[in-house]
Formats: C-alpha cells, sequence, structure tokens
C-alpha cells in the first residue's frame, strides 16, 4: 500500500462522513482543523473510520495528527 492509495481511502472516508466536503480542495498539506473544520469529537470519529477501512489501530500514545498527510502516515506506519 502506497501513501497515494492511502490518502484515496482516507478521501473515500471523509466524503462519507462529511458529503459537504469539496475533495478537489484536499491535499497531504491540508490542515485537518484549520482547513477541514475538523473538531475532537470528529477527530475520534475519524479516526474509528479510518481505523475500520485500513483494518489496524491506532496505538493510544500516537499524536495526533495535524495535516491529512499525517493521517496517511500513521495508517502507513502502525498498518506495518
Amino acid at each position: 500500500m502506497t501513501r497515494e492509495d492511502v490518502f484515496e481511502g482516507l478521501k473515500e472516508v471523509i466524503a462519507s462522513m462529511r458529503p459537504q466536503t469539496d475533495l478537489s480542495q484536499v491535499a497531504f498539506g491540508t490542515e485537518l482543523v484549520k482547513e477541514l473544520g475538523i473538531d475532537s469529537l470528529f477527530m475520534i470519529l475519524l479516526s474509528l473510520a479510518v481505523e475500520e477501512k485500513f483494518q489496524f489501530r491506532f496505538p493510544n500514545d500516537a499524536p495526533a495528527p495535524v495535516t491529512v498527510g499525517d493521517v496517511c502516515d500513521s495508517v502507513l506506519k502502525y498498518k506495518a
């Protein structure tokens, strides 16, 4: 699985949870809070959906991601 594969899967998750999101504006550097308006509750729900989509678990002590790329990198790191 490549970073691009994870990125595309993450965009699918975001689209299903927030259909109003313009996915053409989502890039690796897109900030989850500032640019996508994700709050702490949505971050938890997003984390659970990502874990389900990619069949793995984030460790409890994993740092909170800031950007879409951070989420992609975390999936690749913790899924391995």
